[in-house]
């Protein structure tokens, strides 16, 4: 096993890898900007080095100045975490050329899948359906009209080179066309420095599926079950769950067994290794599914599959970067209990859930069996302007459904966060809804939800 790992990556995401990573024994070293001087992940790990200033650009995702902190620390491998240069295969040979171990999917497999297209290719390969729409980028207003001429409205603009929802757009009619595909362009130019847009069919009211799945260097690629991740604002996640409450009626096994074939088909397909993401939108009408996309690397919602497996997903990605098999609890996985994980964000739900950085002074985590904290700021401490405003990931696992929505309401009601502005009330609010109880939401009802409150 590796001795020392860069982690580079800020937040819960580099404090939860470093917790693995102290309990295997392996060292670590983290990262950080100017803002980021003194932050939680600056503490959880052995050491730090500064990267640059504030701007992203400067610092998470400067890549001389990240390989020159693996190279004076002497560190062997390099974890990306989630989010910035994790999908990055340009990082990812920079690394393995530095003569370090990339803990992740080859370059090969995030060329194949990293890249939204490439993606849909790929997907198409395994004969896995993608959402009709662009196979192509787009580069002209007059291209994008071709496919919207063939798909309908309403049309969904998405970045090529990012997730997370940034920059997405709906597009309702030709009209406003033009308008979305420069605004989408312009934000995935600014947050993934690619500004390459393409177009697909905007599925109303539908039901977003993922699968986790996993790959070692010997050929193994399993699923270990389903995540429902169909709260979402401003298309991106707040709650998740698994298993699925999409897949809770009578065919919901057998559409469980296709969805979950259907990614393995993908990931084999791609020559996948390690921890990654396959997508799906659900139409629950039709019982159909169809291929989104697939994110290369370990994913925010990871700790409900870890609840639900009883797995460290973060530890099989180190054991399989240097090389080993995945063990028998991947390869016959059993899932036990029900796990739902919602996502504390420095933000206003009153106001479309705009960003609100501020100061952390007081600061309760909750505590007790089934429950388990993620959290990126310890008290006194701040969500700064210049990253995502998320705070921690609250994760709650109980034998059902139903004692696990409860226990998360528990969980919620112990957590205190002051005085900063957050959606905490939210939180507490949408999990006990007659919908979200019964488990018949989609990805419009947290907006619908939050303008009844």
């Amino acid at each position: 096993m590796f001795t020392k790992v860069l982690i580079a990556n800020r937040g819960e995401i580099a404090a939860r890898i470093a917790r693995t990573c102290r309990r295997m024994g392996v060292a670590t070293v983290g990262i950080h900007s100017e803002a980021d001087a003194g932050a939680l992940h600056t503490t959880a790990v052995d050491e730090s080095v500064l990267v640059g200033p504030a701007a992203v650009k400067e610092s998470y995702l400067n890549v001389a100045a990240i390989l020159d902190a693996a190279k004076r620390t002497g560190a062997q491998a390099i974890h990306p975490g989630y989010g910035l240069l994790s999908e990055k295969s340009h990082f990812a040979r920079a690394v393995i050329e530095a003569g370090l171990t990339w803990i992740g999917p080859s370059p090969e497999a995030l060329d194949r899948l990293g890249d939204k297209m490439r993606s849909r290719h790929t997907a198409l390969a395994a004969n896995v359906p993608p959402v009709p729409g662009a196979d192509a980028p787009l580069e002209t207003v007059e291209a994008a009209r071709e496919v919207t001429a063939r798909i309908g409205f309403p049309a969904l603009v998405k970045a090529v080179g990012g997730g997370g929802g940034i920059g997405m757009q709906i597009v309702k009619d030709d009209a406003s066309l033009e308008r979305a595909m420069k605004s989408c362009s312009d934000r995935a130019a600014q947050a993934f420095n690619d500004a390459r847009v393409y177009i697909e069919r905007y599925v109303e009211r539908p039901r977003h599926i993922e699968v986790q799945i996993f790959g070692d260097t010997h050929g193994n690629v399993v699923a270990l079950g389903e995540r429902e991740c169909s709260l979402q604002r401003r298309h991106q996640k707040i709650v998740e769950e698994s298993p699925a409450p999409a897949f809770q009626g009578e065919r919901g096994p057998a559409h469980r067994a296709a969805i979950l074939d259907a990614a393995v088909r993908i990931g084999r397909a791609a020559g996948y290794v390690g921890a990654g993401t396959c997508e799906f939108i659900w139409d629950q009408e039709r019982e159909e599914f169809y291929f989104l996309e697939t994110n290369c690397r370990i994913q925010v919602e990871h700790p409900v599959t870890e609840m639900v497996t009883g797995l460290d997903l973060v530890e099989w990605q180190l054991r399989v970067a240097h090389g080993e098999a995945l063990g028998d609890g991947l390869l016959n996985v059993k899932l036990a209990g029900h796990a739902i994980e919602a996502r504390l964000y420095a933000e206003d739900p009153s106001k479309g859930f705009i960003p609100k950085p501020g100061d952390v002074n007081e600061l309760t985590w909750p505590e007790g069996e089934g429950i388990r904290v993620d959290a990126g700021i310890a008290a006194p401490g701040k969500v700064t302007p210049y990253y995502d405003p998320m705070v921690a990931k609250i994760i709650a696992h109980a034998p059902t459904r139903e004692a696990a929505i409860a226990k998360l309401g528990e969980a919620l009601a112990a957590t205190h966060v002051a005085p900063l502005v957050s959606n905490l009330a939210f939180l507490k609010a949408v999990i006990v809804s007659p919908e979200f109880t019964v488990g018949r939401y989609d990805t419009s009802f947290a907006e619908v939800f939050a303008k009844r409150k």
